[in-house]
């Protein structure tokens, strides 16, 4: 009883290249993307030479914009599509980062690499899904009518009008028949194979950095890790150094006096009162210091869930902010740490460079966490080296995080940060 509920509990090895489900989503796949890529490609040629008709005009290069930001769209559609009907999660590459002004947006959006890569991806995957029509389609036909031609023998007697079957006896038919049944037990590999080549082709131009620029990436974001990691340890050994040390010796130097007077024969008691009040403000100053310097390291509203601590910043700074957390689930110790932190950063400086309400907003997105900050400030913030938007996003990128800032003169400025959430 033990063995054949064990074997029957065991999963069962399909001898096609998968189960029933897993072919007849690879079929939706070929129907899907065969409609959807020649149709896409054909709005997107389209709007190339209405871009490049429009160029002496001075509209072309808004219309190639618009048609590359497309291109992307598209890409993320097959991207989507090919991780639900072929069970092949691609990484989805990084937004485009958008500086102020028409001029450095036109460049960006036409320079996006991605975005062409998405448009050769449409190129190819056209005759792709031509070919793989034509193949699974011939296959099948075929397979149906072999071992269908038995029976249609009586009404034709003579030659099947399909890939030229004939036999001039019913015996002879029979050939056909297995024929047709090998036919249709193959029909499962080509259409496998056929979603073989699309996971291959998506891999290659749809997802994100590949092998050895996520290995290089990685090496990267390690040394920004310890590089970050040494500076906090500095600044912690500076602050104990420079604020709460210095107050205990300022303490432990009072209460010495002070015990020194008590030692004596005539004791000065305002002299010792004086001491030991001084000595009691030293040690509320390094509790102080102490509290704010492990609020640093690891704030305590933060245990309440990010909500509350956002909440708190807000307050602490001495701003008005509406926070908004929906997430279906609460995320890694580590992770929510880093968008705290990032979030309190972004709304000190909107407290200190606009003083004006902000929205705060944490929400799910693409399989990642996405914090957005939008204030309806005078607008002008960019991602320049060394500012504090730059430091946001070297912090952001050990957890492979992208920071995406969209400000134009005279405002609103929003500033997205999209962190990937471990499965």
């Amino acid at each position: 009883m033990t063995s054949r509920a064990a074997d029957a509990g065991a999963p069962r090895r399909a001898w096609w290249p998968g189960p029933l489900r897993q072919t007849r989503v690879e079929t939706a796949w070929l129907v899907v993307a065969g409609v959807l890529s020649p149709v896409a490609l054909v709005v997107v040629l389209a709007g190339l030479a209405i871009g490049v008709a429009l160029s002496p005009l001075g509209l072309g290069l808004l219309v190639l914009a618009g048609v590359v930001r497309g291109m992307r769209l598209l890409g993320g559609l097959h991207r989507r599509l090919a991780g639900v009907l072929l069970d092949a999660p691609l990484r989805a590459p990084a937004p485009v980062a958008l500086r102020p002004g028409l001029w450095h947006w036109l460049v960006a959006r036409l320079g996006d690499r991605h975005a062409w890569r998405a448009g050769a991806y449409l190129v190819l995957r056209v005759p792709i899904s031509f070919a793989g029509f034509a193949v699974a389609g011939s296959v099948l036909v075929f397979g149906v009518a072999g071992a269908s031609y038995p029976v249609l023998w009586f009404f034709t007697r003579d030659v099947l009008p399909v890939y030229n079957i004939v036999s001039r006896t019913w015996p002879g038919t029979v050939l056909w028949a297995i024929g047709g049944v090998i036919a249709l037990a193959a029909v499962p590999w080509v259409v496998h194979a056929l979603a073989v080549l699309d996971r291959q082709l998506g891999r290659l131009l749809l997802s994100g950095p590949g092998l050895l620029q996520r290995l290089r990436f990685l090496e990267e974001t390690r040394t920004t890790a310890l590089e970050d990691a040494a500076q906090r340890l500095r600044r912690i050994e500076r602050d104990l150094h420079d604020g709460a040390q210095a107050q205990l010796v300022a303490m432990a130097m009072k209460l010495g006096l002070a015990k020194e007077e008590l030692a004596t024969d005539t004791v000065d008691l305002d002299q010792v009162r004086t001491l030991v009040e001084a000595a009691h403000g030293n040690a509320k100053q390094a509790l102080v210091e102490l509290r704010d310097l492990a609020c640093g390291i690891h704030p305590a509203a933060l245990d309440k869930g990010l909500d509350v601590a956002l909440s708190t910043v807000a307050t602490s700074v001495g701003m008005v902010a509406t926070v908004s957390v929906r997430l279906g689930r609460r995320p890694p110790p580590s992770l929510e740490a880093v968008v705290y932190f990032a979030a309190a950063e972004l709304m000190t400086n909107v407290a200190k460079h606009s003083g004006k309400p902000c929205t705060v907003r944490i929400d799910e997105h693409d399989s990642g966490l996405r914090l957005t900050v939008a204030d309806p400030g005078p607008g002008g913030a960019a991602v320049v080296p060394g500012g504090g938007l730059a430091g946001i996003a070297e912090r952001l990128r050990p957890v492979d995080g992208e920071l995406a800032v969209v400000s134009p003169p005279g405002g609103p400025t929003v500033v997205t940060a999209e962190v990937p959430l471990p499965r």
